[in-house]
């Protein structure tokens, strides 16, 4: 039950750090186990066993403590959930991003929970499970990891700004083709770096902190983006859609930078890639 009076969603945000903490040490676990093995076919989009288990301790912990609230994970939405986020409390859950790195136990691993309310995000936690490093947003009340603020880069200028994207999950060859083109517009634009590390939660950690400039993806899911999006708005960043108009977290599209400048000049850049939306799934 939610507390009445006062901050209604803090313990709720407590309650995000403890369980996000939990699920830290079970794929610390598993990577030490070597429990890291494949389930799907799919050599670009990979889940593992310990990813549903992740998303169960996770959910069912949540639904026993919150009962009348709403959930979307990963997941259970690959398992045929409906991805729709109402107004009603909704938590939503990456167990795992970075699955591919977490097979090959590369460290970029991370659990992500972010929390909306009435559609609009009001906190959001990701655990870095490998590093160790805690990050937290709450909207109004700055952003974190390991109890130190974050703030994000002031760069404007693309030949200073270190980039960050993701490949996605398509390998067909027009879908290649866009993505391509996309990094070879910015480098002709001479950004200073372009990096890919494999978990897009992180990558936006890194922005928030303003170890990278901008960031930017096509067929980002909203258990990916909900929370980084509040820690990046928190750490004064920018999150948009590539189209230059306000962040649509179903629509698998984003433009992250600590500046709107950065932002605005990257998204008119970019080739769209269509990976539909999350809610009409």
């Amino acid at each position: 039950m939610e507390e009445r009076g006062g901050d209604p969603w803090q313990p709720c945000m407590d309650t995000a750090v403890q369980l996000a903490l939990r699920a830290g040490q079970i794929i610390r676990k598993a990577v030490m186990e070597e429990k890291c093995v494949s389930t799907k076919t799919s050599a670009a989009d990979l889940v593992t066993e310990t990813d549903h288990f992740v998303e169960d301790v996770l959910i069912s912990s949540l639904k026993e403590k919150f009962p009348s609230h709403r959930f979307i994970g990963e997941e259970s939405t690959s398992a045929g959930s409906k991805c729709i986020l109402t107004e009603s409390p909704t938590w939503i859950i990456d167990p795992i991003d970075g699955t591919c790195n977490f097979v090959h136990r590369f460290p970029p691993v991370a659990v992500s929970i972010g929390f909306a309310v009435n559609q609009e995000l009001e906190f959001g936690v990701i655990y870095h499970c490998t590093e160790e490093r805690l990050y937290t947003g709450r909207r109004g009340q700055g952003a974190f990891c390991n109890g130190q603020r974050l703030q994000v880069s002031n760069v404007t200028d693309i030949s200073k700004a270190l980039v960050l994207t993701e490949i996605g999950t398509k390998r067909d060859p027009a879908t290649l083709k866009l993505f391509l083109s996309n990094m070879e517009k910015l480098l002709k634009l001479q950004t200073h770096g372009l990096r890919i590390i494999g978990s897009s939660t992180l990558s936006l950690c890194h922005l928030a902190s303003g170890a990278a400039d901008a960031y930017y993806q096509f067929g980002l899911h909203c258990w990916d983006l909900a929370a980084a999006t509040v820690i990046i708005r928190e750490a004064g960043g920018i999150v948009i859609d590539t189209s230059g108009g306000p962040l649509d977290i179903m629509s698998c599209r984003v433009v992250a930078a600590g500046t709107k400048e950065l932002a605005m000049l990257i998204a008119r850049e970019l080739l769209t890639i269509d990976y539909g939306r999350d809610d009409e799934t």
